[in-house]
């Protein structure tokens, strides 16, 4: 991630606040979401490399008793993502995840570990508080609310005991946006996220690691290796998701939200995508100019509008253009460009430079590349009293 990464503010209330004499309106929260994927040895297609989320059909996940061969992959490389409801509760869940390419040294391919790690994560969450096999009767399992550390930890659990992946690690970063405006992310490792809020960055994950290019990482060693280290010496890297940080804020209308592997923030900095964000959102009139305050830079389009530029409905055509992703590819696009930039330094370069003064790195840092790509819609309930639930 950029050096220059803002602080985060404090996780106070930021929607919902209202004076104490004034009577509490719910709202309902939607969320348009898109992915945007490349592997960093294919040429990047903007109408191909492209997901579009439909929380009523699991399009881009298996269930993990028909794991997807390699095959069968998006064309992601070693970076994997999902998005997936969570059962029938409203919330969103999503997550990206990237390899740890060291493995491909003892002979393991890093993609087994994280579309793995992914895939199961998604099971757990469209399958959350579900009744139990074919009998509808069985009520569900008395599970814990599901947070996104435990939507993790269910992830990792399910890898280790694959007996078809024999190694590896990734690092991960998970993100639950729930229908009543919250987000909580759970973050180890350097992906991250950043929240976009008119024109600005409001906060971003800062990365987690032991070492300069040595992120937090959950791994899986088999004990041919732990045996090799003990004899030769030597030390893998094995976090846990209890080592994750946790972050939650409260969500608002018109917020955009980025998660993505290092192979987007190792290439471009938070104010690169704030620009190209900005530029999207203004061009459709997502972010539309504010005159009736001075110090307000833009305002939000209504919920009707901002529906039109993000529900795949109302689109024609076989290859959907949303404003999801078409935030997600223009990303995805750009940090492709600039990772094959031998001239022009981005985050990566200049963090070389911090800790290794006499290395001579220009330009960017040729990876993978994932991004997931969320816009906030909220909208007054129709029926004050009613439960609030997701209208996704």
């Amino acid at each position: 991630m950029s050096p220059a990464t803002p602080k985060r503010p404090s996780a106070t209330t930021s929607t919902g606040r209202v004076p104490a004499s004034a009577p509490a309106r719910r709202s309902i929260f939607s969320y348009s979401v898109a992915a945007s994927y490349i592997a960093k040895d294919r040429p990047f297609d903007p109408n191909t490399h492209v997901f579009h989320f439909n929380p009523y059909n699991r399009l881009q996940q298996s269930s993990p008793t028909q794991k997807k061969k390699p095959s069968q992959r998006p064309e992601s490389g070693q970076d994997a993502f999902f998005v997936s409801r969570v059962g029938d509760t409203g919330t969103v869940a999503l997550a990206v995840a990237d390899g740890v390419g060291g493995w491909m040294e003892s002979g393991v391919d890093p993609a087994d570990f994280s579309h793995g790690l992914t895939e199961y994560m998604a099971a757990a969450a469209y399958e959350h508080g579900r009744p139990l096999g074919k009998n509808k009767q069985i009520k569900p399992t008395a599970n814990p609310p599901l947070s996104a550390r435990r939507l993790m930890e269910i992830g990792y659990q399910a890898v280790r005991h694959d007996r078809s992946i024999e190694a590896g690690g990734s690092t991960a970063v998970v993100g639950l946006l729930s229908p009543d405006g919250g987000l909580e992310v759970a973050n180890l490792g350097d992906s991250g996220y950043i929240q976009l809020r008119l024109n600005a960055v409001h906060s971003a994950s800062e990365p987690q690691t032991h070492a300069f290019n040595t992120p937090y990482q959950l791994s899986m060693i088999p004990p041919n290796i732990l045996a090799r280290m003990a004899a030769f010496g030597g030390a893998q890297l094995s976090d846990e998701p209890r080592d994750a940080e946790v972050i939650r804020h409260d969500l608002r209308h018109g917020d955009v939200l980025v998660f993505a592997s290092d192979g987007v923030w190792d290439n471009l900095f938070n104010q690169d995508i704030l620009q190209l964000v900005s530029r999207a959102m203004t061009a459709t009139g997502a972010w539309q100019a504010s005159t009736k305050d001075a110090g307000a830079a833009v305002a939000v389009a209504s919920p009707a509008q901002l529906k039109q530029l993000t529900d795949p409905e109302t689109k024609e055509g076989a290859n959907v253009i949303t404003l999801q992703s078409l935030i997600a590819t223009q990303i995805t696009g750009a940090a492709k460009a600039a990772s094959v930039n031998t001239k022009l330094d981005g985050p990566f370069a200049k963090e070389v430079k911090r800790y290794y003064p006499q290395e001579t790195w220009h330009g960017g840092k040729v990876d993978d590349i994932c991004v997931v790509v969320a816009i906030v819609s909220e909208e007054p309930s129709p029926e004050s009293d009613a439960p609030i639930k997701s209208k996704l």
